[in-house]
């Protein structure tokens, strides 16, 4: 065997493997990504009966506030959120006693609660975790990281079997579907490879900051190399990668004792007047403004100031302003273009994840990069069961020759994706050491040459 036949076996088997171990995930990840584009609709569908009501005899803030914390007794106040239209209800962020749950509170303009949601049950947020760790905590973490490491490998050595060699376009660039049977499906699943691998990588690559062994080395290189500006606003780990709170996070350790703000000392500023200049700031919405002490999702407490911030998931529009509580004058600023230019580029590539960063366009290219690789996995498999003999598991045989080309390969990919360069040991361990040298399991995963 010629070494650029041993390189192709090689690599067809390593595609065989990379989609038998992730075609379920990237099922799910796609459908629940799709959904989780459209987090903007998907909210505003949930406060429904919180917008677009009447603005006459309205009050301020501060009525709004009194009115939350009065449906809540002991609850701290965390943030409001102005409404987005004027006739939208405001919503206000509640820690309930105890410091276990955090409600958000809707009160209409004249200061009427109309309701409460409990922000861990909300669709979009409950979508997220799911996309995230398959609601299954850490384990559910590395497993979508894992997923998200053997696609990359997925998508690469399917572009390498995928490359045309001199053949024409047909089958190449488009399918040739009017030949039917399992020419139509290999074309299928092969243009829709190349035209999704692109797109797929894109999103598979932003979505690594999230993660919580690829997103820790990150910040780790980061702090080491001296390239931190800032705090990291984006949420590494398991609880949801997508959501801009932590609740679970928030509430711990809250120090904020909402009373404060129903008394004022003479010269402290209230509410309505962080309102104000927030609205005077012309923020993307949504715009949060968090009061003295105010615990956040990323970073310490507020401190001693009154912030004004938006959490936009189009983050190159955020920016945050802060007030000193006595007299109301602006001490602080920060906008995206203070961020480190490699925390830039990370939220860019967060925003276009969300599809967020070029509104419907973004959500549009997302969810049909979502269709194609549903559609990828589906042929796949269905290629695989038309392949796969009686009683074998219909694995290309292991080349006998060793290749240096793959194993560079190998080594790159293990050297930039650490959960892969474990799996990538784990397997070659058992391949060789352990499942070759059991007959009938050789036998089954094709493993018969390595035994002899």
């Amino acid at each position: 065997m010629t070494g650029k036949a041993a390189l192709y076996r090689t690599i067809w088997r390593w595609h065989f493997y990379a989609g038998l171990l992730v075609v379920p995930l990237i099922l799910i990840l796609s459908v629940s990504g799709a959904i989780y584009l459209f987090k903007p609709q998907i909210d505003r569908w949930e406060e429904r009966a919180f917008r677009e009501l009447s603005t006459e005899n309205a009050v301020s803030p501060d009525r709004q506030l009194q009115a939350a914390l009065a449906a809540h007794p002991g609850a701290a106040f965390h943030a409001y959120r102005l409404p987005d239209a004027p006739g939208d209800a405001a919503m206000i962020h509640l820690g309930l006693p105890g410091g276990a749950r955090m409600v958000d509170v809707f009160v209409s303009p004249q200061g009427k609660v109309l309701g409460s949601i409990d922000p861990e049950t909300r669709i979009a947020p409950t979508v997220a975790r799911f996309h995230g760790s398959l609601m299954i905590g850490k384990v559910g973490d590395w497993l979508v990281e894992l997923a998200a490491s053997w696609a990359i490998v997925m998508i690469l050595t399917g572009l390498y079997l995928w490359w045309p060699d001199g053949r024409g376009l047909a089958g190449v660039l488009w399918p040739r579907l009017s030949r039917g049977g399992r020419t139509a499906l290999r074309d299928l699943h092969a243009v829709t490879g190349f035209w999704v691998s692109g797109l797929a990588l894109v999103l598979l690559l932003t979505g690594l900051p999230w993660a919580s062994v690829w997103g820790s080395a990150f910040r780790m290189v980061r702090a080491e190399l001296g390239l931190v500006q800032g705090p990291q606003n984006w949420k590494t780990g398991s609880d949801d990668p997508h959501a801009h709170h932590d609740h679970q996070a928030m509430s711990k350790g809250m120090t904020h004792d909402a009373g404060q703000h129903m008394h004022h000392a003479p010269g402290q500023i209230r509410l309505s007047y962080a309102v104000a200049k927030a609205r005077g700031e012309h923020m993307a919405f949504p715009v949060m403004v968090l009061p003295p002490g105010a615990p956040q999702a990323h970073g310490p407490p507020t401190g001693n100031v009154w912030t004004a911030k938006s959490e936009s998931q189009n983050r190159p529009l955020t920016r945050s302003v802060s007030y000193d509580p006595v007299g109301g004058r602006e001490v602080a600023r920060h906008d995206f273009a203070d961020k480190h230019p490699i925390d830039r580029v990370v939220n860019y590539g967060i925003a276009w994840h969300e599809g967020q960063l070029l509104g419907l366009f973004n959500q549009i290219v997302g969810t049909l990069t979502a269709l194609m690789l549903v559609t990828l996995s589906v042929t796949g498999f269905m290629m695989w069961r038309r392949r796969k003999p009686d009683g074998l598991l219909g694995a290309p045989p292991p080349a006998p020759a060793k290749v240096r080309g793959m194993a560079a390969i190998v080594l790159l990919l293990a050297a930039l994706l650490p959960l892969l360069a474990a799996s990538l040991i784990l397997l070659w361990i058992a391949e060789r050491l352990v499942l070759s040298r059991i007959p009938s399991t050789a036998r089954w995963l094709g493993l018969a040459a390595l035994s002899r």
